[in-house]
């Protein structure tokens, strides 16, 4: 699809199910920002670092594949002070799978020795050619 493009959101693993059984992904501690970024029909790749965000439980995996649905962002309260901003998604069925054997064939990690880096960001874009190579290894079910 002409323009599309692909984004890697950097998610606990425990936030990311979170998100995949609700239809929508919530990135940056909440931030409009990112959201704005992600058009109808880019794809989207959760990288979930750890487990659950207050624990120390590495995770190091790919553990969703989303397509964006629409256009639209809207704020959700989670608590009276907290409305974090969210984005439709529709997540596929997928394996997760770890980063550790992909690091050297990935574009968008230069550095291999230092191949969190890029994750700092907390979200992302990467190229086409990327993309393909995490979802051949995710084998993601895109009749769901």
């Amino acid at each position: 699809m002409e323009n599309q493009k692909y984004w890697i959101a950097v998610v606990s693993k425990e936030h990311t199910m979170r998100g995949v059984t609700g239809g929508f992904m919530q990135v940056c501690h909440g931030k409009e920002a990112p959201l704005k970024r992600i058009k109808s029909n880019d794809w989207l790749i959760v990288y979930s670092p750890k487990l659950a965000m207050e624990s120390d439980t590495k995770c190091q995996a790919f553990t969703a594949i989303g397509q964006a649905k629409d256009e639209d962002i809207y704020q959700f309260q989670m608590t009276p002070s907290f409305n974090p901003f969210r984005k439709d998604i529709k997540f596929y069925k997928c394996q997760e799978t770890s980063i550790l054997p992909l690091i050297n064939d990935l574009e968008f990690i230069q550095d291999k020795k230092k191949w969190g880096f890029p994750f700092r960001f907390g979200f992302f874009e990467i190229k086409e050619k990327d993309f393909n190579l995490i979802v051949s290894k995710m084998k993601p079910d895109e009749s769901n």
